[in-house]
């Protein structure tokens, strides 16, 4: 079952909402709030899967709501103004429903939920342990990219600059450094800064506090991250 937490400052939105829920076998309502505060005591509480949520709230608006999330669930926002579309695919929202919308409205985001959620959730396979590549959703397209290819991964703010061999411009993605050093196989890429991923196959040389990568990009080493930098290079350096 995927865990559902629906938030809306109208009851009667909100009543809508547990309604549809309820229809869909695949959805579970952990619970139903009538704002963003709400939500958060919940979420730091309960197991939530999804968000269904209104944008247009007091105190503290939905986007707001979801952009002040480290990890936040999927995300659907539902709202009567068709302008936040755009803002709403910038925090990665999964679907945008426009009020007043129907039933079959909702079992289509609901179907694009269940997708996301069996993909991100599909137990671990020999196939996909040897996976070589990883999608992005970038410039709303989704871009394949082989993971032999990154160089290294550059961290800024909210977005990551995916660096590739023999590419002049990044990969541009609104991704967190965890999330994606989560996905990377760890024998081959390392953090060395906190704003700083490498790929350990493609140093070409290593500097006081600082890498150089092929192609002669110059990365920083950040002091809590040099240690374990050095003993992967100990462990293979090579002496008469």
């Amino acid at each position: 079952m995927i865990r559902c937490l629906a938030i809306d400052d109208e009851p009667l939105a909100l009543k809508q909402l547990e309604n549809y829920i309820s229809k869909v076998d695949f959805l579970q309502l952990v619970s139903a709030c009538q704002s963003a505060m709400d939500a958060i005591d919940i979420l730091g509480k309960e197991k939530v899967d999804v968000l269904f949520c209104d944008i247009n709230m007091p105190d503290l608006d939905g986007m707001s709501f979801i952009k002040s999330l480290t990890n936040p669930p999927l995300v659907v926002f539902t709202t009567a103004y068709s302008e936040y579309a755009v803002e709403g695919f910038k925090v990665n929202a999964l679907d945008y429903l426009l009020k007043p919308f129907s039933f079959s409205d909702f079992l289509r985001a609901a179907m694009k939920v269940r997708n996301q959620f069996e993909l991100e959730n599909k137990p671990d396979s020999p196939e996909s342990c040897q996976d070589d590549s990883i999608y992005f959703k970038t410039d709303y397209k989704i871009v394949r990219v082989e993971i032999d290819r990154i160089l290294y991964i550059e961290g800024m703010s909210e977005y990551l600059k995916i660096h590739l061999d023999n590419v002049r411009e990044p990969v541009i993605v609104l991704l967190s450094m965890k999330k994606i050093e989560d996905r990377l196989p760890s024998g081959k890429f390392m953090r060395i800064h906190k704003s700083f991923i490498i790929n350990l196959h493609k140093i070409s040389q290593l500097t006081k506090g600082q890498v150089i990568m092929e192609g002669g990009a110059t990365i920083p080493t950040g002091e809590l991250y040099r240690n374990r930098l050095m003993e992967h290079v100990n462990a293979r350096f090579l002496t008469r």
